[in-house]
């Protein structure tokens, strides 16, 4: 697919979820509850990931639009602390 028609495809608006960790005491998948809901803008670039940037509310971030994996963000100027993870909002 082309770049070009990939960021046509590109939703406008996504509310990213800030969660603390990747699994629970026990191992098992669980990111817990959102430290933070942020509803970003697509800014019409692409990130250094390759991906359409999303910016709002101190959080930029490339999203895969085919996947909504977050695939790069900092939140107010900093990246995640290690084992954060970012996620789309199912809306």
């Amino acid at each position: 697919m082309s770049e070009s028609r990939e960021l046509s495809e590109v939703p406008e608006r996504l509310t990213l979820q800030i969660k603390p960790r990747l699994t629970d005491a026990a191992g098992h998948t669980d990111h817990g509850n959102p430290l933070r809901s942020v509803r970003v803008t697509a800014t019409g670039r692409v990130g250094e990931s390759g991906y359409p940037r999303y910016e709002g509310e101190g959080v930029q971030a490339d999203v895969d639009p085919r996947s909504r994996a977050v695939e790069a963000v900092t939140v107010d100027g900093r990246e995640l602390p290690y084992g954060w993870v970012a996620e789309v909002s199912p809306e």
